[in-house]
């Protein structure tokens, strides 16, 4: 006769290898978002450098796609659409806190969907902390390069890019309940909980039937002996 399956397999032990990344998984999750990081950060900085050798600042839209998309460069003192001009310095500051999150974070990844979308966020990040950190007029008051024209709306660059695809493949997952660690995180937790106590409950009952033990019942319960 085959003896019972060890509850733990049959109820889907959370701590089970399938459930849990192993450190070697881990590792590889850090080590590719780190490359992702540093390949978004080449691609914005060598960019930024090919424009302010072609293009003249502040001239007229060099168009792309008809008036949709442009090249034109421009020195932006602010965050996104030049909000906050005047407040360099604290977004300096603000940015470098995310800098450093994202890199506390990755340590606990377990999911391929956050490696991309923290590489993206990090490289973009870091890709602009460097305009803020080296540029003019100063230390911590650099000025971001600019040169994609958005149809006249707003001027980015390729770190702009990551960050907006970053934010919204973070949302995709927040939707899907994608934990940092890989695991599903849904409002029907309780529910999953009280079904492995009842399969561990199923589990022992065989067991106790295949030992011959009573099936949760006292000696009174199961009669007096003849």
């Amino acid at each position: 006769m085959s003896t019972p399956a060890e509850p733990s397999a049959v109820a889907g032990d959370k701590s089970s290898p399938a459930a849990t990344p192993s450190p070697s998984g881990s590792r590889v999750l850090v080590a590719w978002t780190g490359v992702l990081a540093a390949l978004v950060l080449a691609a914005d900085q060598l960019t930024k450098w090919w424009a302010e050798s072609a293009l003249t600042p502040n001239a007229e839209p060099i168009p792309l796609v008809g008036d949709l998309l442009g090249l034109r460069l421009i020195y932006n003192p602010g965050a996104a659409l030049s909000i906050a001009s005047g407040y360099t310095w604290i977004l300096t500051i603000v940015v470098t806190v995310v800098v450093v999150f994202i890199v506390r974070a990755i340590g606990r990844l377990g999911s391929r969907g956050w490696a991309v979308a923290l590489g993206l966020l990090l490289g973009g990040a870091v890709g602009n902390l460097i305009d803020r950190l080296a540029r003019e007029p100063g230390f911590a008051r650099g000025h971001v390069v600019d040169f994609i024209d958005y149809a006249g709306f707003f001027v980015g660059n390729v770190a702009d890019i990551a960050v907006v695809a970053a934010a919204v493949l973070i949302a995709l997952l927040s939707l899907r309940g994608i934990g940092l660690d890989g695991k599903r995180h849904t409002g029907d937790e309780p529910a999953d909980a009280a079904a492995e106590e009842a399969a561990d409950a199923s589990v022992d009952k065989v067991a106790d039937e295949t030992s011959g033990k009573p099936s949760g019942k006292t000696v009174g319960e199961q009669g007096d002996p003849a």
